[in-house]
């Protein structure tokens, strides 16, 4: 079972250089760290294997500011809970509404950032939904089973996420 996840205290706030270590539940502090902070764990962070299964997200509106913990739990239980990944198939379907719906379907590969060039895992929505087709997510594994992740919209960058997965769903086959 995976844990909820949210935005932690300010306290917890790391320099930009730092990078998570696998298991240690980094993902409550990235609602802390400001953008460029984001910004330099996305950088350091490779695209890790294509998650598998069942990932409980976060939006991390405004990170580093005191509204990224209560629009990321007012985002959790209106519109957005997380993402199913089927590696096998290189496709994600979002869960979505108060009751986490699946919906919203995406093509799964990996190919170069839009934020740095570097291979990232993309989340194409281009071809598999009409409400999202300007839609283009990337993601990168930032510890163990824990990704971070850009939302673009018609080529701009309009928010950041991050899902965690069980340890299993991230490394298996």
């Amino acid at each position: 079972m995976v844990t909820p996840i949210s935005c932690a205290s300010a306290s917890t706030e790391r320099p930009a250089t730092s990078r998570p270590r696998p298991g240690s539940g980094e993902l409550l502090s990235l609602g802390t760290m400001s953008r460029a902070q984001v910004g330099a764990l996305y950088r350091e962070s490779r695209a890790g294997r294509i998650p598998d299964g069942r990932g409980d997200g976060l939006a991390l509106v405004l990170p580093g500011t005191g509204i990224c913990r209560p629009m990321a739990a007012f985002i959790r239980l209106t519109s957005w809970q997380g993402k199913i990944f089927n590696r096998r198939h290189g496709e994600l379907v979002n869960r979505v509404t108060p009751f986490g719906l699946p919906a919203i379907r995406a093509r799964v590969y990996t190919g170069p950032s839009r934020f740095d060039g570097r291979e990232s895992i993309i989340l194409d929505y281009s071809q598999t939904s009409w409400v999202a087709r300007w839609v283009r997510d990337e993601i990168r594994e930032v510890s163990a089973g824990v990704y971070l992740g850009f939302a673009y919209a018609l080529g701009i960058r309009v928010i950041t996420f991050a899902l965690r997965f069980p340890a299993k769903a991230a490394s298996e086959d």
